[in-house]
């Protein structure tokens, strides 16, 4: 039978479970889904300015990275995005947009601060960072995520372009571009690790962390985040009752939707990692008490 931490597969699920119902993972994930609206257009207002300021206005990524958002999402709720994204680029200029990005990075942060305090109930921990590390550490955070966000875009969207740019101009053969085709995607999933990764290491207030590049939590996050994202958006494309039960605020409900599902997929994923390294605590306790060891914090389960 499957191990992992010193325990069954089948029981670790269980254990999981039962941490997800205790701390009300689904409810949290509504009180997420709140605040991922409110800091979602700060959000790409931010994404927006910053790609116009490193790479340029006249790149295209601003519309790669509505691309990809629109492969995602349910497409009412994406089209109520862009229809929003272009009113306020029409009412503001590109330099108010530019002026007005550390506004927007501030309202970003505040989602990203929501998340931290949810993923401290699945971690079992309480918050002892004093208000400004607290802030520190989210916009912190919204800065490495959205960087990358934009990384992760540029190589789906703007690698094959680069990899003929550099094979027709710098002499690499056919080969090297067909396999940068190949490994663009492996890529941009490394860039949605390192983000999940970085989620659950910094978000909680958590003594004694491990840095990890890829855990069980993070992979499973992202699966099950794309699984419930693209499930829904099928749903949605043959079974679309919501725009005739709830008229124009249908894509509102959609949206709201949507980012539920993301907050309980980022949830769970938190409650996943926690829950292994309880296990693996209580492992190293059990097997330092049979030797008669002191335990050290390390080992003391939270």
């Amino acid at each position: 039978m499957w191990t992992l931490s010193g325990l069954p597969i089948r029981d670790l699920t269980r254990r999981i479970w039962s941490e997800i119902q205790a701390d009300d993972v689904f409810g949290n994930a509504a009180k997420l889904a709140y605040y991922f609206l409110l800091a979602l257009f700060p959000l790409l207002i931010f994404l927006t300015s910053l790609i116009g300021l490193v790479l340029g206005a006249g790149t295209g990524l601003r519309h790669a990275l509505f691309n990809y958002l629109s492969q995602v999402m349910p497409s009412s709720a994406f089209d109520l995005i862009d229809k929003t994204m272009s009113e306020v680029s029409s009412a503001s200029g590109a330099g108010k947009l530019s002026f007005g990005l550390l506004a927007a990075l501030w309202a970003a942060a505040s989602g990203v601060g929501s998340m931290m305090e949810s993923l401290n109930t699945a971690y079992d921990s309480k918050e002892r960072r004093p208000w400004w590390k607290q802030r520190l550490v989210a916009l912190g955070l919204t800065v490495g995520l959205s960087f990358l966000i934009i990384g992760a875009v540029i190589v789906i969207f703007g690698g094959s372009k680069i990899a003929e740019h550099l094979g027709t101009n710098y002499g690499f053969s056919g080969a090297f571009v067909f396999t940068w085709k190949i490994l663009q995607w492996p890529i941009a999933l490394a860039f949605m690790l390192l983000a999940f990764a970085l989620i659950y290491y910094l978000a909680p207030d958590v003594r004694k962390h491990r840095w990890e590049w890829v855990t069980p939590g993070s992979v499973i996050g992202i699966a099950l985040w794309l699984l419930v994202s693209f499930a829904f958006k099928g749903y949605l494309h043959f079974f679309n009752s919501y725009s005739k039960t709830y008229g124009s605020l249908g894509a509102v409900i959609v949206l709201m939707l949507w980012l539920y599902l993301t907050g309980a997929a980022v949830l769970v994923g938190g409650e996943i990692n926690a829950e292994i390294e309880n296990a693996a605590a209580e492992r190293g306790a059990t097997d330092a008490k049979r030797k008669g060891e002191k335990l050290s914090p390390e080992q003391k389960p939270t």
